[in-house]
């Protein structure tokens, strides 16, 4: 047997691969990708969300620099329906799924942005000026929004940055996509939070974050502008996903999971 030593200095882009394929299945999956990334592609916040091809919204990983920013904007950004407001969600929905992927680069300012609230919450108070969005449409129809965020303490995002994102595209959504199958496939014990996120239409997460505010189906229906009727459905529909019977019951998961 002949043996030959190999150099073991990593090139900077497989380096970058490895990180990847490390993260992959990860429950911190977003902060190793914001990592991996840092040294070419600075950002301050990463988010990856997904629209299946039901249409509802899913809330896959998100990561701050510092702090747990980004999964706290995240989490308001799932409770308040601002998935029904953001331009690359409504944009991803309307894309009809082809036979391969298909790949765009999204950019958007925070000024950019109609809706108040929705710029307050997701843009003014965490400090993002900007987001640089890959939008991926896959075959079986799973629409998924991997984003990176500048705040004001990093420089805006420049046309290199896009055409550097847009050459790691492929190789950032396969990571992406592997890391959603994974993670489907071994589920973590997640929080409440997160089951609210990814269970259950935007209505039905109006509905209840109503009731846990302690009011009853039909002050919610009145809150939400509907009937009492349609709100009973979506209490139905969101019990059944989040497996309670009662208000005690989801009190009950409140409390065992945290705080809602």
């Amino acid at each position: 047997m002949k043996l030959r030593k190999l150099d073991a200095t990593t090139p900077p882009e497989m380096r970058r691969a490895a990180e990847l394929v490390e993260a992959l299945g990860a429950p911190d999956f977003a902060a190793r990708l914001l990592r991996a990334l840092q040294p070419r592609l600075p950002a301050s916040h990463c988010t990856v969300f997904a629209l299946r091809a039901s249409g509802r919204a899913e809330a896959v990983a998100s990561a701050s620099t510092i702090g747990e920013v980004a999964t706290l904007t995240a989490i308001e950004y799932m409770r308040l329906g601002f998935d029904q407001q953001d331009s690359n969600m409504i944009w991803l929905a309307r894309r009809k799924p082809g036979r391969r992927l298909q790949l765009w680069i999204g950019h958007q300012l925070a000024e950019e942005v109609a809706q108040a609230d929705y710029r307050r919450v997701c843009y003014g108070e965490p400090g993002v000026r900007e987001r640089l969005s890959l939008l991926a449409v896959f075959a079986d129809g799973t629409r998924v929004a991997t984003s990176f965020y500048r705040n004001h303490a990093y420089a805006a995002f420049a046309e290199t940055d896009r055409t550097w994102l847009g050459e790691q595209a492929p190789l950032l959504l396969a990571a992406v996509r592997r890391h959603m199958q994974l993670a489907r496939a071994t589920p973590a014990q997640h929080p409440l939070q997160q089951a609210l996120m990814t269970r259950l239409s935007a209505r039905e997460r109006q509905l209840i974050s109503h009731v846990l505010d302690g009011k009853t189906t039909k002050e919610a229906a009145r809150e939400m502008g509907v009937s009492t009727t349609t709100a009973l459905t979506y209490r139905y529909r969101a019990f059944q996903h989040l497996g309670v019977r009662s208000a005690r019951e989801l009190m009950a998961l409140v409390g065992q999971a945290g705080p809602a």
